[in-house]
């Protein structure tokens, strides 16, 4: 992020870490959450609200930065969050996100509703060329990478799991079901077929695997504004 600057917006700030961060180069900090942030600091402003339509004026912050959370975002509303974070930003652009990731790859089942859930809540997946379709009005000025990942599977294997009930999904995550949002529970004891139906997911994966290249776990994108001189 930049090294200083006059005002800051971080979008989804939860605990604070990355507000803290810039406190520390920049004037004032706008943490923006759901719900309200408590983060107590001279320079930070709290603020909840929803990324998908944001009250701030129009190139409000120097800097903008969002990581971890269009993973998070209903698809039907991604590209709004991502015109309204160019809308408020009149200089830079940090976005991060899981790069490439297969969403099906350690997917849960809710058995409040029994429907399948992806891993973390993670709805969206991203790549270089999505990220510059989402953000029009900007131009990539650098991309980096953090880790690595070759986690991949296939329709065959994902119908496999989502029959046996996804046993070894993420569970113990925070995130609540996509589709009724209620709290994912462990899933129960699994019945032999479905025993035997997991097994043939598991090497039906391997073969994925084989064929899959290991590539950055995470993308961290700095965006700037295509306008900005």
């Amino acid at each position: 992020m930049p090294a200083r600057g006059r005002s800051a917006l971080d979008i989804g700030a939860r605990d604070g870490h990355f507000s803290l961060l810039m406190a520390d180069r920049f004037e004032g900090v706008t943490a923006l959450d759901l719900t309200e942030p408590n983060i107590p600091h001279p320079k930070i402003r709290c603020v909840r609200g929803n990324a998908a339509a944001m009250q701030f004026t129009d190139g409000s912050f120097d800097f903008v930065f969002c990581a971890e959370v269009l993973e998070h975002v209903p698809p039907s509303a991604l590209l709004k969050v991502c015109q309204e974070i160019e809308r408020v930003s009149s200089h830079r652009i940090l976005i991060g996100v899981p790069y490439k990731q297969d969403i099906r790859v350690g997917r849960t089942t809710c058995y409040t509703c029994g429907k399948p859930n992806p891993p973390w809540g993670h709805v969206n997946s991203f790549d270089e060329k999505r990220i510059t379709k989402l953000f029009r009005l900007c131009k990539v000025e650098a991309i980096s990478f953090v880790g690595l990942n070759s986690s991949q599977t296939n329709w065959l294997s994902a119908a496999l799991m989502d029959f046996a009930g996804n046993p070894y999904g993420t569970y113990d995550q925070e995130e609540t079901c996509v589709h009724c949002s209620h709290r994912l529970i462990a899933p129960p004891r699994r019945t032999l077929v479905q025993l035997v139906a997991t097994k043939c997911a598991f090497w039906s994966r391997k073969v994925s695997e084989l064929f899959a290249k290991p590539r950055g776990n995470w993308m961290h994108v700095v965006l700037r504004k295509i306008d900005d001189v």
